[in-house]
């Protein structure tokens, strides 16, 4: 057995019942005649008070000892029993309660005529001054016991007080011990707690911490995310059955904000996993081509007579990417020239609608990256009827008709796509009115290759010089 140990659970009782001891002695001594005297007046009855004292002194070592054995027994059925130590706050109050009542029985018996009631109403002012005095020691035991009952935290358990945070090492009647995460040790007394907001991550918790980054505008968020969830989940410290969720936080003045949330094994750890989280997603974005914000200013300098596209692309790649467009077939390559200056190119995220069934439009759109998802309703279900690659169109009869909408076109993945507007192709008809007639031939024929498995009869409308009409009366060529 180390010292500490046997001061703690041998020498402590034994200093503790000679100081009832002597306390009894004093006491009779101030109270009555000194034991001295009464040996030598009284030798017999001197002989028998010193015998009551050396039996309270041995009685009160007795009791010492087998509260210390009771206590020890009691908390290790406890830890047996829960899983974990009781609080020492627990303990003391136990062995505190047992210790009075052992004091009060061996007085009781040795002393028959004591009355404890005398002794309390006559120790009412010693007990206000002792109130007064130790008015901050009762405020913490009282505190101490109120977090006892409510066990808002735990040992282990990382928790923030006041302007502190860190680890709960134990709770004691007067104090809860914190380890700080730059290994500095805070005593928070129980009343400054009972008075403070506490926030309290469970030692094993489903904690969550958020990280924070930011891309620039021109990196695409769908693949940003991929990206940094990918990299992220597999880290030290991250729970594996909680998938990381990023999302965008705000669009912000220098780039697009991001928020990582995820989910730690240990939260006293989380500064270290903080820092791997930010390290995974550097190298994740240097082996991606993905690049960070930060503060910048652009200046644009706009042509006055360059029309700008919206697709980041000149005038010749785009026409060059029409001119494969079927529908196009008959234009000549400065008609497709003219036709590019005025293309508006569009991105869409997975799962956003492009163009709904129903509404009015007078645009068509040329799928340039990605896929759509060509949709109409059946018995109030959206039903997929085709998918559209790139190179593909859709919406070319409200272009060149003003039709309505006939299906909804869903994104189907991130999807470029080009819009051809109603203006560019008044142009064209104006300066080359024969376009009109090549043109409708052309979407008459592409029609009747798509109902070609219809048993439908085909209305005066969609024959070819219906569909020439319908043009002609929509650009008012007439």
């Amino acid at each position: 057995m180390s010292r500490p140990a046997l001061r703690k659970q041998v020498v402590f009782p034994l200093l503790a019942s000679a100081v009832f001891g002597l306390t009894l002695y004093l006491l009779h001594e101030i109270s009555g005649a000194p034991l001295s005297a009464k040996v030598m007046t009284d030798p017999e009855g001197g002989l028998q008070w010193a015998m009551r004292i050396v039996s309270i002194a041995f009685w009160l070592g007795v009791a010492f000892a087998a509260v210390r054995a009771l206590n020890e027994l009691v908390f290790l059925l406890f830890r047996k029993r829960k899983g974990y130590d009781a609080p020492s706050l627990m303990r003391d109050i136990f062995s505190l309660v047992l210790y009075v009542t052992s004091v009060a029985v061996i007085l009781k018996l040795h002393f028959e005529t004591l009355s404890f009631g005398a002794l309390l109403s006559g120790s009412a002012l010693l007990g206000v001054i002792l109130g007064l005095a130790l008015q901050d020691t009762l405020g913490n035991l009282f505190s101490g016991i109120s977090l006892h009952a409510d066990k808002p935290f735990q040992v282990g358990d990382v928790i923030t007080v006041g302007k502190y945070t860190g680890v709960v090492m134990s709770i004691t009647w007067r104090a809860a011990k914190i380890k700080t995460f730059q290994n500095h040790i805070v005593l928070v007394s129980n009343s400054s707690i009972a008075k403070e907001s506490i926030e309290v991550c469970p030692r094993d918790g489903q904690n969550a911490r958020i990280v924070n980054f930011s891309t620039v505008y021109t990196d695409s968020p769908v693949k940003v995310i991929h990206v940094v969830r990918e990299a992220i989940r597999e880290c030290e410290n991250v729970l594996r059955y909680m998938t990381p969720i990023v999302r965008i936080h705000d669009l912000g003045e220098s780039g697009i904000e991001y928020d990582v949330k995820y989910w730690l094994s240990d939260y006293a750890r989380y500064n270290d996993t903080d820092a791997l989280i930010r390290q995974r997603i550097w190298y994740a974005f240097r082996r991606n081509g993905l690049s960070f914000a930060y503060p910048t200013r652009t200046v644009f300098m706009e042509q006055p007579y360059a029309p700008h596209d919206g697709t980041g692309r000149d005038a010749e790649s785009l026409a060059e990417l029409l001119s494969a467009v079927d529908i196009f077939s008959p234009l000549t390559s400065d008609e497709l020239n003219a036709l590019a200056l005025n293309v508006r190119g569009h991105v869409f995220a997975p799962g956003e609608t492009i163009i709904r069934a129903g509404d009015q439009g007078a645009s068509m759109f040329v799928v340039h990256r990605g896929s759509v998802s060509v949709r109409v309703d059946s018995n109030g279900q959206q039903r997929t009827i085709k998918q559209l690659a790139e190179g593909d169109f859709f919406g070319e009869m409200a272009l060149f008709t003003g039709e309505p909408r006939t299906a909804s076109v869903v994104a189907a993945e991130e999807t470029e796509v080009f819009e051809i507007g109603h203006d560019a192709m008044k142009r064209l008809f104006e300066t080359n009115p024969d376009l009109v007639e090549a043109l409708s031939y052309t979407i008459n024929e592409r029609r009747a290759g798509l109902a070609a498995n219809s048993p439908a009869a085909v209305s005066e409308e969609e024959t070819p010089a219906g569909l020439l009409f319908q043009i002609r009366r929509f650009f008012r060529l007439d």
